[in-house]
């Protein structure tokens, strides 16, 4: 039976100070993140979703939050810790983005090639914890159409264990999802056998309009 999930990346982050913010408590929506998650919930809004599975981190609960709001018939939500960011932000969260390389020297040798220092996860690992995810609902619930949302780099690992490309940073982030972006994905049974990836709705920044 086939099953249609839309995997997607949490909207836009109120972050004033540009820094990582990781597994950190406090990093919710921004106005526009607002927009964008209430625009994916109008793009699915007939997409008859029975289930929305998110991170248990606030900005992916309140993007699934907008989305269900806007969908002709409310989904049911359910947070999901094998959605969480990657294990290795806990090690780099708090800086500015500038002060990590200075700041946090494993960040070199992850880089290189992640999975080797402690508290990392290699590509398989983060990617896998999403697929996981995606097959258990398409097992649980087959033929519903149905969400996830996660984040970037769990994601962005998802999709190259979907493509079978090379496992290192090129390929991190030569196809990445963007904020709202998603991937749509057809199962048969718990095989994915087709994804497309959609861009972010375009809507516009209200700090801009504003300024």
């Amino acid at each position: 039976m086939k099953t249609r999930l839309y995997v997607i990346r949490h909207a836009d982050v109120e972050n004033p100070h540009k820094v990582l913010y990781g597994h950190l408590d406090g990093f919710d929506l921004s106005a526009l993140g607002r927009r964008q998650a209430a625009a994916v919930g109008d793009r699915l809004r007939d997409e008859d979703i029975r289930r929305i599975v998110h991170s248990p981190l606030a900005r992916a609960a309140e993007t699934a939050q907008l989305i269900n709001e806007r969908l002709a018939r409310p989904a049911v939500l359910e947070a999901e810790p094998d959605l969480r960011e990657a294990e290795f932000s806990r090690y780099l969260q708090g800086l500015p983005y500038w002060q990590v390389p200075l700041r946090r020297p494993l960040w070199f040798v992850h880089k290189a090639k992640r999975g080797l220092v402690p508290g990392d996860e290699s590509i398989d690992r983060l990617g896998g914890r999403v697929l996981a995810v995606i097959r258990r609902l398409a097992r649980e619930h087959p033929g519903e159409t149905q969400a996830v949302v996660s984040h970037a780099d769990p994601l962005n690992a998802a999709w190259i264990l979907l493509d079978a490309r090379d496992h290192n940073e090129r390929e991190m982030y030569r196809k990445s999802v963007d904020k709202a972006g998603m991937l749509r994905l057809d199962m048969e049974g718990e095989t994915p056998i087709t994804w497309e990836y959609i861009p972010p709705p375009a809507v516009a920044n209200p700090a801009i309009a504003a300024a």
